[in-house]
């Protein structure tokens, strides 16, 4: 009698999961068919009839005229080093709150917690009038400095919970054979948090790549700005070429896609590796 009940609800939860796949999946699947149109067959036919004219110029016209080609190399230039800098700095904070007793680091620990909770909004005059005292507004390094203070604490937060569960035996026996600390976090706990690095490494490439609202907030220069606030200057200058729009929303993605592909295996094993201890 429970195999028999057991059967029915699994096909329903089947049948709801492959539903909600196909409506997330719908997006994706537009944005694909609009970038292949001309102007003119949207502006004919509409937006969601089937397509008649179907062409790959607009990718072309999104990297070369669009900017994109400039636009691209920005982001990396941005995120890269954010993505450096946040690892190697949380990495290290992270250790020390997970492996030393002292006072305060219970209140550094929920200092960073904290930081997680305040919405980035309410900080928009305070860190544009900081960046623009210190001579950083309107700088790449200004944006890196952003990027990497404001997630700090995510990714403190993240390795300090997951290197807490390294057995000590490790690291006892490491200070007994005479390495130093930095020597421990470098060659032992770095090595056994891997994939909770890549994990987090995965999540952070992601949103500083994608981030829009800092990037029109602290640069100005069109030289300076990354895809994200590259690819809204396309509506005025193409009209509304929703083809070109999304041609290019589609190339600005390839990069993040190309990472979480590399790093998938490292991202489910950090996600799921910790449930099991």
């Amino acid at each position: 009698m429970t195999a028999y009940f057991k059967s029915p609800w699994r096909v329903l939860v089947y049948i709801l999961l492959l539903m909600a796949t196909l409506l997330w999946l719908i997006p994706i699947f537009s944005a694909l068919f609009t970038s292949v149109r001309t102007f003119d067959d949207i502006l004919r036919y509409g937006f969601w009839s089937r397509p008649h004219e179907l062409t790959l110029r607009n990718f072309q016209t999104a990297w070369e005229r669009g900017g994109l080609s400039r636009y691209l190399p920005n982001s990396f230039i941005i995120t890269i080093p954010s993505l450096t800098l946040t690892l190697f700095l949380s990495s290290l904070s992270a250790y020390a709150l997970a492996r030393f007793r002292f006072p305060g680091n219970r209140l550094i620990f929920f200092t960073y917690v904290g930081g997680m909770m305040l919405p980035f909004q309410v900080l928009l005059l305070p860190v544009f009038r900081l960046t623009d005292r210190l001579g950083l507004y309107d700088t790449y390094w200004g944006l890196i400095a952003f990027h990497t203070a404001f997630q700090l604490g995510f990714c403190t937060f993240l390795l300090r919970n997951y290197m807490r569960t390294v057995p000590g035996e490790i690291l006892e026996a490491a200070r007994i054979d005479g390495c130093s600390e930095l020597r421990i976090w470098w060659q032992i706990m770095m090595p056994l948090t891997l994939p909770a690095i890549a994990a987090v490494a995965t999540l952070e490439f992601t949103w500083i790549f994608n981030d829009y609202l800092w990037a029109i907030v602290l640069l100005r220069s069109d030289a300076l700005k990354p895809v994200t606030a590259g690819l809204a200057t396309l509506q005025g200058q193409y009209i509304m070429d929703w083809a070109v729009i999304v041609a290019g929303a589609l190339l600005a993605t390839v990069p993040t896609v190309i990472v979480f592909l590399f790093l998938q295996r490292y991202f489910i094993e950090g996600l799921t590796l910790g449930t099991g201890k």
